[in-house]
């Protein structure tokens, strides 16, 4: 499925592939590998609140505050919630980003394998190749709390309002 007049990369308007997710929804199973190649879904994660960070590409100056602030956030989230960041990165790019950055509470996972993740939830990027900016938000139970896919990729998402949609399931 593709969906147009969704989000734009400095003005130009861009395609996204797969079908778009909705508060409420039920989240789409997907696969993700971590920096040693180990594959992860969202059964890994099961009966954790999963604070999902999207990002296009961790070399960018965008991506890099977005991942540094949900990793700082990270320290202050009680045990049953996890901060995951997702990019269409390289494992062993992720893997030197995160030692290099100091990135050491959020789970840092790719999707270049198999996209599975853009595709399950309608943020792939046709013309790229890459993830869209995003938030996700999911409960205990999978269920889809929170959503933001950021209008404009060169603008950083909607933090506080995700914090504060994520307080209500604490």
């Amino acid at each position: 499925m593709e969906r147009t007049d969704i989000i734009t990369m400095n003005g130009n308007a861009l395609t996204l592939l797969g079908e778009a997710v909705k508060v409420g929804d039920k989240a789409r199973d997907f696969q993700l590998l971590d920096v040693e190649l180990a594959s992860k879904s969202l059964a890994d994660f099961a009966g954790k609140i999963k604070v999902i960070s999207v990002t296009p590409s961790l070399d960018t100056p965008v991506c890099d505050l977005q991942i540094h602030w949900f990793n700082e956030d990270a320290e202050s989230q009680p045990g049953d919630v996890v901060i995951l960041n997702v990019s269409a990165d390289l494992p062993f790019a992720i893997k030197r980003f995160c030692a290099a950055g100091g990135i050491d509470r959020a789970i840092v996972l790719s999707d270049h394998r198999d996209v599975s993740f853009g595709l399950a939830f309608g943020i792939l990027i046709k013309e790229l190749r890459l993830l869209a900016r995003s938030v996700f938000i999911i409960d205990k139970d999978n269920v889809i709390r929170y959503e933001q896919i950021v209008a404009e990729q060169s603008n950083e998402p909607n933090y506080s309002e995700a914090i504060r949609v994520l307080k209500t399931l604490i």
